[in-house]
């Protein structure tokens, strides 16, 4: 058994920069170059580098003042997820797990009675009843990532379809 901690591993095994990007992936609000130097383990200056140098590759949304925050840029990740599905399946298997995803999506509105997550009610739930409040809540949170899954998978799909059309094979 080793003495040395998770963090001091991804300390030594990782460099700066890494660092910095693993901090970012993990966060969703803005953020100064100290802050994620505090939680990268590393200067303020290096990890400013690094955040402008992701800012110019447009992975981080940069907000100007005094300091300036940095917060990931979730379209770029949400681009990276359609490509990386687009290249490791094929045009077929995307539309097949679309298809299945419209399915359950259905099914949430024919059991909530609504046609989206959020208009669906906790009203009718007796307070008392936490089990039930909490199946509901974890019904519409499945129903929310269904939703979003849906955007992304209708996006590769024609994205896979457009790497066939142009000659690149999965």
């Amino acid at each position: 058994m080793s003495d040395t901690s998770a963090a001091d591993r991804w300390q030594d095994e990782r460099t700066t920069f890494q660092r910095v990007y693993d901090v970012l992936v993990g966060s969703q609000s803005f953020l100064t170059a100290q802050e994620f130097a505090d939680r990268a383990a590393c200067s303020e200056t290096a990890a400013r580098n690094a955040l402008e140098q992701l800012a110019e590759m447009g992975v981080v949304e940069r907000r100007d003042g005094r300091p300036a925050r940095y917060r990931r840029n979730d379209s770029y990740f949400r681009w990276k997820r359609v490509e990386s599905l687009a290249r490791g399946h094929s045009p077929d298997e995307l539309q097949d797990r679309l298809d299945d995803l419209i399915a359950e999506d259905k099914a949430f509105q024919e059991e909530y009675g609504v046609p989206a997550p959020d208009a669906a009610s906790t009203a009718d739930l007796p307070v008392d009843d936490h089990d039930a409040l909490q199946e509901r809540w974890e019904d519409l949170s499945e129903w929310r990532t269904v939703r979003r899954d849906i955007k992304l998978l209708r996006r590769a799909v024609e994205r896979a379809y457009s790497r066939v059309d142009d000659g690149v094979h999965a």
